[in-house]
């Protein structure tokens, strides 16, 4: 065994084996306004349920370890004392993780992980109309932990409303876990999921993705790319050039020619999502493209 006091780490690789070691991890994606209304959306791992009465939830968006500078939805919390606490399943997760993109203040994280504003009842910010349980709460009081980079900010939230989607309870209206297929963060690539344990997803891109705003609208409004499917196709800095495109169609064609007969919107929206089961994002762009 290997051991080390705290002091002796970097704070990067301190805070991984922190990450990795204590694992996996539920994840609120807080969605917040600022002092002009605009809506913002990101996810915190650092966060669990503390107090059933009162309802109690606390999350911490620490400030970031490169630069000591802190999210905007500190400072969102800060200012409005609000926040939706959305609980993420396996359906939006790849989204989830495009939002978590550092997008410049004011872009609305919404648009670019394509998920739907629902508004909510007693809170100014949105709920993420996707998530199957969706918490409105009011921000108690924030605890800074430290004042340099890596240091938490504990945001004391307490439930005020409380939204299930009606497709994960049973029949007495508890929550069936199954049904909910909740996602959770651990160390580097990976998540868990109930269903199936351990999964990896790419992490988004430094250089800033397109988001799913960007999508072409027939992409966007597809009926057989799933929400996933737009979240991984949204992660891109730049799409595959037409000659890039050719030469692609030109290549597999002949070792699979199939894929020159793929003609309809449909047929490529299916050989497009299959290409992404797999994680070839590359590929399903130059099918969409094509």
């Amino acid at each position: 065994m290997i051991s080390f006091e705290p002091k002796e780490l970097t704070i990067a690789k301190l805070h991984g084996y922190l990450v990795s070691a204590i694992a996996p991890r539920p994840i609120a994606f807080a969605s917040t306004v600022d002092a002009e209304g605009n809506q913002n959306l990101s996810p915190f791992s650092f966060f669990n349920v503390f107090s059933a009465n009162p309802p109690i939830l606390v999350f911490s968006p620490a400030r970031r370890v490169r630069d000591n500078s802190v999210k905007h939805t500190l400072l969102n919390v800060e200012a409005t004392k609000e926040v939706v606490i959305n609980v993420v399943n396996y359906d939006i997760v790849y989204q989830m993780s495009l939002s978590s993109t550092e997008y410049a203040k004011g872009v609305n994280e919404f648009d670019k992980a394509g998920l739907t504003m629902l508004e909510s009842d007693l809170v100014k910010p949105c709920r993420v109309g996707e998530a199957p349980v969706q918490f409105e709460c009011k921000v108690n009081d924030i605890i800074k932990l430290g004042d340099q980079g890596g240091a938490g900010n504990l945001v004391i939230c307490e439930v005020v409303k409380i939204h299930l989607a009606k497709e994960i309870l049973n029949e007495d209206n508890t929550i069936n876990q199954e049904r909910l297929d909740v996602v959770a963060r651990a160390g580097g690539n990976y998540y868990s999921r109930v269903k199936t344990g351990f999964f990896e997803i790419p992490k988004p891109l430094s250089t800033l993705g397109i988001g799913v705003d960007s999508l072409p609208e027939e992409v966007r409004n597809s009926m057989i790319l799933t929400g996933n499917d737009l979240g991984m196709l949204g992660n891109v800095e730049v799409l595959p050039s037409a000659e890039d495109v050719k030469a692609f169609v030109e290549d597999r064609g002949e070792r699979y020619p199939s894929i020159k007969n793929v003609n309809t919107l449909r047929e490529k929206h299916k050989l497009a999502h299959k290409f992404l089961s797999y994680g070839d994002v590359d590929s399903a762009w130059k099918v969409l493209l094509s």
